[in-house]
């Protein structure tokens, strides 16, 4: 009776619980039995219509792009903030250039043809473009592909006769021709019985005898493009090119021939070269590597005009560097810093020679031998005073960054190289899985130059892309994955002692960073900070002539430092003492693995003494 009395009253409290469930199941039930029809409509529309895309051969969607379902919508980027009014002058940022027989324009404007694997966050499709608003007179040499994990920011060259510029050793041959045919290289159609228009075709124009293509053509459709799609270019305006960096090898599981697709970039490059990069990309059906210096079936442009025109003058120099110069943060904990390299003279720094004699060095390095090569015969130490330790540990506040400009890809860019002068280089740490093991001597030497390097578009002015100097190598970065300090000035990360360039901070490893086994490199902003844009010299140009004065310093050929060779057994029986049992079993692995440079240092040469003063970086 009690159980009864308290559900009659449980009841009570609440007496109309039981009926307002029941109507609310059965309101929710019809409601959810209206969704349920309308769901079943919809999946039955989807279903047929699938089923009738598979019967007019749909099978390569998994390769292609339907226009309105799945093409891919690129971001674009900008800089920060609007490119200012340069100073005139010579052909700089006038948006076309000469070549001594063509004349060029960078187009940026791009319609969608294809894109392969495609994706709804793009990290694994690839798209390709063909360029549009393409000026008056002007005809397109090939299409641009890029991944669609970045923002859409490429360009291609488009070409017509310069004006006035006939060759009349060739008059009987224009510089620009229609291709004679086309060969079909790959194609994503699966080779059913229907001619499923909405594939990827990639096409080689074939250039008459004499000419040269500069780059491929892609269709969705299975027809033969146009012969006049794109122009061929006179073989002696040419220049080789190879492939290089890999952008993707893509796959089917319809196809068994994959489509390898690699950027193409000049052969011929640095101050010297004159291969000018067209924007395309190269392409041939199979998974297997280019090797550098293979003959392709492209070519790039030669840019045949001694003068280079297009490269900014002294005043366009200083309005790039103040627009652009970056701002260089060394980590908190840095006590090696940077200093000029006059107040590296000026406080105790000395010239050693064999036979054990040493001299002191004047500001400007007039003492220091002049030119030829390193011989062995000289070097620059620190003083084995009081002055010693104060040399090592630098003076920031008299810190500039010396800056080298030179013409990159035949003129069309310029690489403003930017020298920092450390007078020390710090003990390493060394990177073993989760544990840092500090070296008390291994990484120090004196006198250290680092780099970075802007790449500045000269038919614009922009600034495209940023060479990051990280010791024996680098990256490229462009503009779109740079850190922006103010306006369009980027962030450079120095590393801990080391003085590596980074983009971002953080731990960087160099040796096996799969492993986690290498030398560690710590990045990150401080107080402690350069303005390029303000603390700079311009110490050399070249293609400017007697413009620019080149220091006495920079004609120092020799060692920046005394060579030092490490006790390296009684620091790696340091390592070995305190790793976990479990490694010390496969520390030979280990140390086979390690930077070769842990187990000595030889003395720096000279910014003038480095590969890529006269070459393009490392890339």
């Amino acid at each position: 009776m009690r159980r009864k009395q308290r559900r009659t009253s449980h009841e009570e409290e609440f007496p109309n619980n039981q009926r307002f469930i029941s109507q609310f199941t059965l309101s929710q039930f019809h409601f959810f039995t209206k969704i349920v029809r309308t769901l079943n409509v919809v999946f039955g529309a989807i279903l047929n219509w699938c089923r009738l895309l598979k019967m007019l051969g749909c099978k390569c969607l998994s390769w292609t792009n339907v226009t309105d379902l799945t093409q891919p919508k690129p971001e674009f980027f900008s800089l920060p903030e609007p490119l200012p009014q340069w100073p005139q002058g010579c052909g700089f940022a006038t948006s076309r250039i000469e070549l001594g027989g063509l004349e060029v324009c960078q187009i940026t404007n791009f319609e969608f043809i294809w894109c392969s694997n495609p994706s709804t966050d793009g990290k694994q499709s690839i798209s390709f473009y063909k360029p549009i608003l393409i000026p008056d007179g002007f005809y397109c040499l090939g299409h641009y592909c890029q991944p669609d994990k970045k923002p859409l920011r490429g360009f291609v060259l488009v070409a017509r006769e310069a004006a006035g510029r006939h060759d009349h050793s060739t008059d009987h041959m224009p510089s620009l021709v229609d291709p004679v045919d086309y060969s079909l290289v790959w194609s994503s159609y699966d080779g059913g019985d229907e001619n499923f228009d909405g594939c990827g075709y990639f096409w080689l124009p074939q250039p008459p005898e004499g000419y040269k293509s500069l780059g491929f053509v892609v269709t969705n459709k299975s027809k033969k493009p146009e012969t006049n799609e794109v122009k061929c270019v006179r073989a002696d305006l040419t220049d080789t090119c190879e492939a290089c960096p890999l952008i993707a090898c893509t796959y089917s599981k319809f196809l068994k021939v994959p489509l390898t697709v690699w950027n193409a970039r000049p052969l011929n490059r640095g101050i010297y070269g004159r291969g000018v990069s067209t924007g395309t990309f190269y392409c041939r059906a199979l998974c297997s590597n280019c090797s550098l210096g293979e003959e392709l079936d492209i070519a790039c442009l030669k840019n045949l005009d001694p003068n280079l025109h297009a490269m900014p003058n002294m005043d366009q120099i200083h309005a790039i560097v103040e627009h652009y110069g970056p701002t260089v943060f060394f980590h908190p904990n840095e006590v090696y810093l940077p200093s000029s390299v006059s107040w590296f003279f000026q406080n105790g720094a000395l010239l050693y020679s064999t036979g054990e004699s040493m001299q002191a060095i004047d500001a400007e390095g007039s003492v220091l031998p002049y030119g030829g090569s390193d011989d062995g015969h000289y070097w620059i130490d620190l003083p084995c005073d009081g002055r010693r330790e104060k040399l090592k540990h630098g003076n920031i506040e008299s810190a500039i960054l010396y800056l080298h400009v030179k013409p990159a890809f035949g003129g069309t860019f310029t690489d403003i190289v930017m020298w920092v002068f450390c007078p020390f280089n710090g003990p390493g740490t060394l990177k073993i899985g989760k544990m840092s093991i500090g070296l008390s001597k291994v990484g120090r030497h004196v006198g250290d130059w680092e780099h970075f390097t802007l790449r500045i578009s000269n038919f614009t002015g922009e600034l495209w892309s940023i060479y990051f100097s990280q010791h024996s190598g680098g990256e490229w970065v462009d503009a779109y994955d740079l850190e922006f300090n103010e306006g369009n000035k980027a962030i450079i990360y120095s590393s801990r002692n080391g003085h590596a360039s980074y983009p971002y901070p953080g731990t960087y490893i160099q040796g096996n960073p799969k492993l986690r086994i290498g030398a560690r490199n710590d990045a990150a902003r401080s107080d402690y900070f350069i303005d390029s844009s303000r603390q700079y010299e311009v110490v050399a140009a070249e293609y400017l002539g007697d413009v620019v004065k080149e220091p006495c310093w920079l004609q120092y050929m020799r060692k920046w430092g005394p060579r030092i060779v490490y006790d390296s057994k009684s620091e790696l029986d340091k390592i070995v003492k305190r790793l976990p049992p479990l490694f010390r079993n496969s520390m030979n692995n280990i140390l086979s693995k390690l930077p070769l440079e842990l187990y000595g240092e030889d003395g720096p040469t000279g910014p003038k003494e480095k590969n890529n003063w006269f070459g393009d970086e490392r890339w």
